[in-house]
């Protein structure tokens, strides 16, 4: 797939990287469009939903948006009207209805975060409280917090080795992703970050 804006959330990454995606008429999706920079070294092939306008230059018209995820989810169709879109700039024309989108996609990260495994609200509110002290701390010492975040990050490593052992044992790769809310690959590296062995074996 050619280059094209993208989305993601701190927590998922590229496990649910959303994006704006085309379908034509037939409903297909078109290929990526290949922009030639003329100057001997190739070009740039782009899949931005707003090159989709039939142009000579560009890529066939677009019949309709949807928000898709990388993980194979996408979401409801948002047609464009062509008629009403007339002579104007796709990116103008339908940049409430790529909007659309971008909001569909959220509600889809929200629906995998409660699909996730629940935290307990105590965890919950310290993480927040966590956050919030060193957010006050790196106003008036910015070294400060960054010692605290060094040390957030060392405690992280020393409470996460024996549940990532443990969970290793007692559950399946495609288990732990759907519970981390990850794909099994970005689940196998977390896991193997915090239990300090290797993704690959």
């Amino acid at each position: 797939m050619g280059e094209r804006e993208t989305w993601t959330t701190e927590e998922f990454g590229s496990s649910h990287e959303g994006a704006v995606g085309v379908l034509l008429a037939d409903g297909t999706v078109p290929a990526s469009v290949f922009f030639d920079t003329g100057s001997g070294s190739g070009g740039q092939s782009v899949s931005q939903w707003s090159v989709y306008d039939g142009g000579l230059a560009h890529g066939p018209r677009a019949a309709a948006l949807r928000a898709v995820c990388s993980c194979g989810w996408n979401g409801p169709e948002h047609k464009l009207d062509w008629n009403e879109i007339g002579e104007r700039k796709l990116t103008e024309a339908a940049g409430g209805t790529a909007d659309a989108c971008t909001e569909d996609w959220d509600t889809h990260t929200a629906e995998v975060e409660q699909s996730a495994i629940p935290l307990p609200e105590t965890v919950t509110a310290l993480l927040a409280q966590l956050h919030e002290e060193i957010e006050k701390l790196a106003k008036t010492s910015p070294l400060a917090a960054v010692r605290a975040a060094r040390r957030l990050e060392v405690t992280a490593g020393q409470v996460g080795y024996w549940p990532a052992h443990d969970a290793r044992q007692d559950t399946t790769a495609e288990q732990a992703a759907a519970a981390l809310g990850l794909d099994e690959t970005a689940a196998r590296k977390l896991m193997a970050r915090f239990g300090r062995w290797s993704p690959y074996r």
